[in-house]
């Protein structure tokens, strides 16, 4: 019976959110094409919203730690552990008065209603990995804009998701290639918890009342530590708010 409420709950999960793909890819070529930037990023906003809403569908709940007070008038560094596809909506929704913009590999760039226009026309990069050199440039041009419009770059310097929760080494060329063009970032770390747990099945069926958790730990001035222990301590800081898992 429990197995039959899972799948039953799971299909009825992705006709959700998959529906407020679609709706919300139509409005953002609509705002894009029409009224440019702005508009745009408003049907970015609500789209997150709304997945986030369909999450409560499954019984999740998604405790966002209030945001502490960050300047408007410089960018972000937003550096983070990455345990799933399911760690962007939050960041976006509740760091939208910032602009949130993210790196990303290439194959994102098409085929998704709604994300992947996101990335192509919404400030963040994609990137080819396997190209490392190409990937750098991609992220120096990236780092140039968000500094200049003081938005918010949001890396996950583990470079891949972590299947199991269980954090991996951060790689730091694309942190430092970003902390070099954004000589007036704030840097906000954020450890994830338990949205692994999402993708344990392969992301069908979805697992029922997992709680994610988004601890922000106190924003770092990267002026005040040398490029080292500045890396040393961003990796400790967000590792130490991982759950043993």
């Amino acid at each position: 019976m429990k197995k039959i409420v899972v799948y039953s709950v799971s299909v009825i999960y992705y006709l959700f959110f998959l529906s407020c793909l679609l709706f919300f890819h139509v409005l953002q070529v609509l705002g894009y094409r029409l009224f440019g930037y702005a508009i745009h990023k408003k049907s970015v906003d609500y789209l997150n919203f709304m997945l986030l809403r369909c999450l409560n569908i499954l019984g999740a709940r998604i405790d966002f730690q209030k945001l502490p007070e960050l300047p408007k008038n410089r960018p972000l560094l937003i550096v983070s552990n990455h345990q799933s596809t399911y760690d962007i909506p939050p960041i976006i929704w509740y760091f939208r008065a910032h602009h949130p913009k993210f790196i990303s590999k290439k194959e994102l760039g098409k085929g998704i209603p709604s994300v992947s226009y996101n990335l192509r026309h919404g400030g963040s990069v994609l990137i080819d990995r396997k190209d490392s050199k190409a990937a750098l440039e991609a992220i120096t041009a990236f780092a140039q804009r968000v500094e200049k419009n003081n938005w918010a770059a949001v890396i996950f310097p583990e470079g891949t998701r972590s299947k199991t929760g269980v954090p991996r080494r951060f790689q730091r060329n694309g942190l430092k290639t970003l902390l070099e063009h954004m000589p007036r970032a704030l840097i906000v770390p954020i450890s994830v918890n338990n949205s692994w747990k999402f993708g344990k099945d392969n992301y069908f069926p979805m697992p029922l009342g997992i709680r994610l958790t988004f601890k922000i730990h106190d924003p770092i001035e990267p002026s005040h530590f040398s490029e080292d222990d500045l890396l040393d301590q961003l990796e400790a800081t967000i590792k130490s708010g991982i759950l043993d898992v």
